[in-house]
């Protein structure tokens, strides 16, 4: 008889687990087609780029700095990107997402346990309203269980699929540092060369008004000048003194950013990249892509939207909680006395399901309420992303394009004082002019040379910065 309702129950438990998959309640996720990210708009080129002769249309590469084709840069991005600290912190969090997900779905697989106890006992008499003691005996337990429970309304499926979406976000979290990071070991080399080409403009210039001090003092020797001169001269000396020291602290604290950047103290700054004294170059104009790939490339933007895929998933964990509980159990095992271990008497067995249902739901309804909100505001949270992505780079563009036009017309600007010098030089040469307005005409090609140089810098920090816009640099290679 025993045999037969065993029978029948383990046949209503295969009949449950058949229609489990049938049953998953909440909503399936679908990217919202009001989102952003599907709007034209969104999609196509970027206004920046339309006619700019700087950028092109194909996608940036997956290692968009080999494109200076620069072997220092190349090998400071490969130890950064293998040392760097903030990554090793992303490549944790990103082991303790997997571990989570490997927990969520141990909740849909069997649970089986194992006890054995032994001891020595004296019941209590007085317990059974005995008065006389009672013996002093020697105790086992020993059992298996095991108990499953059926996720007939996807309770447990929705939250791995939470769960395996929050590590999909963690991942493209741990990608947008590999963004970040790269991007600021570039702005840090980048730092390095331009700011020695700053420091020989600034040099140069400095030099030059130290030749003209030396003429302003014999002119005021010669009383063909005023000693107001000559304190201007020497007061602009000191301007051009003044601006070395801070342009050498800049490149030693960019050369400190590199060594921690790559894992390394402060003090085992690379010395040899001082060598670097001109902005590293591209070749060719930088590939852009459109719209639609950058929003596909950018971390950020693909970790935004499995937030809002997690959220959607929690949904429907919330809304299993308004339906019944299964669970499957099994157990055997053998309780008495260690003289009587394993008899018929004292083996015991135990099989069937166990049903609980909370019929108080108010709790559950709110908790839905809550999931749908945090829902909305993922997909806010989401278009935000978009927007910002889309934002910054068309503003770096902007600017971008904004500096390359000033540095075109500063290179005009220095071209004339160039051809000032010429002709200073030349009229000099001939007896028509002194010394003084050939090294005014030098000076202020010294100045164009500064200017020119530190626009050369802001160029280079422009190149990167649009690149770090435009999200590439975290694919492994």
């Amino acid at each position: 008889m025993v045999g037969a309702n065993t029978l029948r129950a383990a046949c209503a438990a295969v009949t449950a687990t058949l229609l489990a998959g049938c049953a998953t309640v909440g909503p399936d996720y679908h990217l919202p087609a009001k989102a952003i990210i599907n709007a034209p708009a969104a999609q196509g080129g970027f206004v920046g780029a339309h006619g700019d002769k700087a950028v092109s249309q194909p996608e940036p590469p997956d290692h968009w700095w080999r494109l200076y084709q620069s072997p220092d840069l190349d090998r400071l991005e490969t130890e950064a990107l293998a040392a760097n600290t903030d990554l090793r912190v992303a490549e944790a969090n990103l082991q303790r997402s997997h571990a989570l997900v490997s927990m969520a779905k141990a909740a849909g697989q069997p649970n089986v346990g194992f006890n054995a106890d032994v001891a020595q006992a004296q019941l209590s008499a007085e317990q059974y309203l005995d008065f006389s003691p009672l013996p002093i005996v020697d105790l086992y337990d020993v059992g298996f269980s095991a108990s499953y429970q059926l996720d007939l309304f996807g309770r447990i499926r929705r939250g791995v699929e939470a769960a395996k979406a929050d590590d999909e976000a963690v991942q493209a979290a741990r990608d947008l540092v590999r963004v970040t990071v790269a991007a600021e070991v570039a702005h840090a080399y980048v730092e390095v060369c331009t700011t020695g080409d700053e420091l020989a403009a600034a040099q140069a210039s400095l030099a030059l008004q130290q030749q003209s001090l030396r003429l302003t003092q014999r002119l005021v020797q010669g009383g063909r000048a005023t000693r107001l001169e000559l304190t201007r001269s020497e007061g602009q000396i000191d301007q051009f003194r003044a601006s070395i020291p801070t342009l050498q602290a800049a490149r030693q604290n960019a050369l400190y950013r590199l060594a921690t950047l790559t894992g390394k103290p402060p003090a085992q700054f690379e010395a040899d990249l001082d060598k670097c004294v001109a902005a590293p170059t591209l070749g060719q104009p930088i590939p852009v892509g459109d719209g639609a790939a950058l929003l596909k490339r950018r971390p950020d933007v693909r970790a935004a939207e499995r937030r809002l895929a997690a959220s959607t998933a929690e949904i429907g964990v919330a809304t299993a909680a308004l339906y019944p509980d299964v669970t499957l159990g099994a157990s055997i095992g053998s309780t008495g006395v260690l003289p009587d271990l394993f008899k018929p008497d004292t083996n015991r067995y135990a099989i069937g399901p166990g049903i609980s249902w909370q019929l108080n739901q108010s709790a559950a309804r709110a908790r839905i309420k809550a999931a749908k909100a945090s829902q909305s505001a993922e997909l806010a949270r989401f278009d935000g992303v978009v927007l910002n992505a889309l934002r910054e780079t068309e503003s770096a563009l902007n600017v971008y394009a904004h500096d390359l036009e000033r540095q075109q017309r500063l290179a005009a600007a220095r071209a004339q004082a160039a051809s000032a010098v010429e002709d200073n030089r030349r009229l000099q040469a001939a007896g028509r002019t002194g010394a003084a307005p050939t090294l005014d005409a030098q000076r202020t090609l010294a100045l164009a040379d500064l200017a020119l140089a530190a626009m050369r810098a802001q160029l280079a920090q422009d190149q990167v910065s649009l690149f770090l816009a435009l999200g590439g640099g975290w694919e492994k290679s």
